[in-house]
């Protein structure tokens, strides 16, 4: 059950911290979980494979600002319980939110809390859930804050852009809300958090952040191509909140790191080239039982490698029928469990040693995604995953252990007393 929490308003920091009060203290909530159990069945998110912008919108829009959404419809957080209670009690009821409205850089962000409560249903009072009382007091804590946090579209708007700076023969700027738009703007790009979403399905929690991009033409407010992205991680409640809502911290940085270069990618970046992309051993990155995307290293500079083939597929675009391997470049990214920690851009070579010391008895994931020529633009085709027919990054399965954007990288450990080189 998903609901889209109607808004009230408080703008100062002590109206945040009385929200904070009467949110604890008000409603505690009364769910009992069923017993230990696999996590429930959800209907996978899917990126639509055709949702990117059309080649000729591409080479039309040159000169583009962005700008984040302003609109506090725009920002809501809805909670849905799908579990029956076991002591036969009646329907979950989501009490009337309240909520901060913070102005960050001129730009209105409001987000609204969900107070969960279950009625008896004139059945006997069940026990309190104290992982469910913890996740939502955690998350509500979070929540409050969120307007300092990376959960704005203010934030998503810059991540976008710096994004959008790295395509060649683009200009996309961005612009205070008081700042004049440019004359020879030729579209402008509306970037927001559309919704958030905290689904508790027994003891397991999904969260779900959604982003919509809109590219208008300045000349006449002609919306010229729309989407909205999505971005999941689940995990139980026990794994959310310990070690100080490390798991939430992770989810709130990733979302915005996915949902930032899916848009990017989408817009202007990503071809459907159709690819094989697979690690492959080196002397330094050795397999575990065999499997190449696990690998162990006595090194603390590695040297990464992969396997990358074009396939006979009907649905190749023509332009790569006759593409020359030889010809392809490579984007590479290594991330920890929290963030990324190296990159490196057109690489000639299907293999490639980092100039960086990487930390011993820690695991890293990495992938490779190619880049193309064509019609003489920059592009790109997916990032390596061990299962490529996935929704590509935007759907995790166990939070705790990887977040949902590098879960299917390939991984590499570092083993304890490693060596350089």
């Amino acid at each position: 059950m998903k609901n889209l929490l109607k808004t009230a308003a408080y703008s100062s920091k002590a109206q945040a911290a009385l929200a904070l009060l009467v949110l604890t203290v008000a409603c505690i909530p009364a769910l009992v979980l069923a017993a230990k159990e696999p996590p429930p069945e959800v209907v996978p998110l899917v990126r639509d494979p055709d949702a990117l912008m059309s080649e000729e919108i591409r080479a039309a829009v040159k000169r583009i600002v962005v700008l984040p959404g302003a609109s506090l419809e725009d920002n809501s957080i809805s909670g849905s319980y799908q579990e029956a209670t076991l002591n036969g009690g009646g329907p979950i009821s989501v009490g009337g939110p309240p909520q901060v409205v913070r102005d960050i850089y001129g730009i209105p962000v409001g987000l609204s809390f969900p107070i969960f409560s279950i009625s008896s249903g004139g059945g006997g009072s069940g026990g309190v859930s104290r992982k469910e009382q913890e996740f939502r007091d955690a998350l509500t804590k979070e929540l409050v804050k969120a307007a300092d946090s990376p959960l704005s579209s203010d934030a998503l708007a810059t991540d976008v852009f710096w994004r959008l700076r790295e395509v060649p023969a683009l200009e996309p700027k961005i612009f205070a809300t008081n700042i004049p738009i440019p004359e020879d703007t030729d579209a402008i790009l509306f970037v927001r958090f559309s919704d958030s979403m905290i689904d508790v399905q027994g003891e397991f929690a999904f969260l779900t952040m959604s982003a919509i991009a809109t590219l208008t033409r300045k000349s006449d407010a002609a919306v010229l191509y729309e989407h909205m992205v999505h971005y999941r991680d689940r995990d139980t409640l026990e794994n959310w909140t310990k070690n100080n809502n490390e798991a939430w911290y992770d989810f709130s940085a990733f979302s915005r790191h996915y949902l930032a270069r899916e848009i990017a990618a989408e817009l202007y970046e990503r071809v459907n080239v159709q690819t094989e992309l697979r690690p492959r051993q080196t002397a330094t990155a050795l397999p575990v039982k065999d499997d190449v995307w696990n690998t162990v290293s006595n090194s603390s500079t590695p040297t990464f490698a992969w396997d990358f083939n074009l396939t006979d597929d009907e649905l190749q675009p023509e332009w790569a029928k006759d593409l020359d391997v030889t010809d392809v470049t490579y984007e590479f990214e290594i991330y920890d469990k929290h963030r990324i920690v190296y990159g490196a851009r057109d690489l000639r070579e299907s293999q490639y040693t980092i100039d960086m010391e990487l930390e011993a008895c820690k695991a890293y994931r990495w992938s490779v995604r190619p880049s193309f020529r064509v019609n003489g633009e920059q592009r790109y085709g997916e990032w390596m995953r061990s299962d490529p027919d996935s929704a590509n990054g935007n759907d995790g399965k166990a939070a705790s252990f990887a977040p949902a954007y590098i879960y299917d990288f390939a991984s590499l450990e570092i083993k304890c007393g490693n060596r350089r080189g």
